[in-house]
């Protein structure tokens, strides 16, 4: 089976489980439809604010820094995350769909609001740029870049981008500048049967992940730290 084949049923795949999940729907009843409409609980998606973030955020900075640039590599780089993945991994830590009782203690009290405000300031954060192990840049670049049409796994840039910025619209997040062991771990955490909820895109890396060994986690995971976004100066040079 040649890699494009694989690559192109990976992606239906996901398409159908969004597209599953968005009709899964019931018919109201006539008692239901005969009853006035309710008022939504807001007119839009909910926005972030940047500026009432940087208070609600205050508290993140023990473990994520200031700037959500962390010094311990155990907890994730913030910085450059999109709002809206940020505000969705605080909801599923308040409903213990994504199992932290750390986080649970912080997410629990913050509103959807809080969490969009909070997700908008770190959106606006520069993430610091990290270092891949020039040994496993090779094989990390080619799983990063192109997949593996074997093992069935395609290329991660087809949802985070080519640059590792992720896609806010699709709900996938950035990677560039991730930490390796973070990366890592989390990787294992899906390979063992993890999952952060029942929707589409909380099924998508539990499923690659499981594909993987653990020297292509190692080195998909070197490979995203080193992955940033080439400045002015970078891009000129070229």
């Amino acid at each position: 089976m040649s890699f494009r084949r694989v690559f192109v049923q990976s992606l239906l795949a996901v398409t159908a489980l969004a597209a599953g999940a968005a009709q899964a729907q019931t018919a109201p009843s006539e008692a239901a439809a005969a009853a006035p409409e309710a008022a939504p609980a807001h007119a839009g998606p909910i926005l972030g604010d940047a500026k009432a973030g940087e208070a609600k955020a205050a508290v993140c900075g023990a473990c994520h820094g200031i700037d959500g640039n962390p010094t311990d590599k155990q907890y994730p780089k913030l910085a450059g995350q999109n709002e809206a993945y940020i505000a969705r991994q605080l909801a599923l830590f308040k409903g213990q769909k994504r199992q932290n009782p750390i986080m649970l203690g912080f997410a629990a009290p913050l509103s959807e609001q809080d969490m969009h405000d909070v997700g908008a300031y770190f959106a606006g954060k520069a993430a610091l740029p990290g270092v891949a192990d020039d040994a496993l840049v090779e094989r990390g670049q080619a799983l990063y870049r192109a997949g593996d049409a074997k093992l069935g796994v395609p290329a991660c840039m087809a949802c985070h981008g080519p640059d590792g910025r992720g896609m806010a619209g699709a709900g996938y997040p950035q990677l560039g500048g991730q930490w390796t062991d973070y990366v890592a771990t989390k990787l294992k955490d899906w390979k063992a049967g993890t999952s952060w909820g029942e929707d589409a895109n909380a099924k998508v890396m539990p499923a690659i992940a499981q594909k993987l060994g653990d020297a292509d986690i190692a080195a998909v995971a070197s490979y995203v730290e080193g992955l940033h976004t080439a400045t002015g100066t970078q891009a000129a040079a070229k």
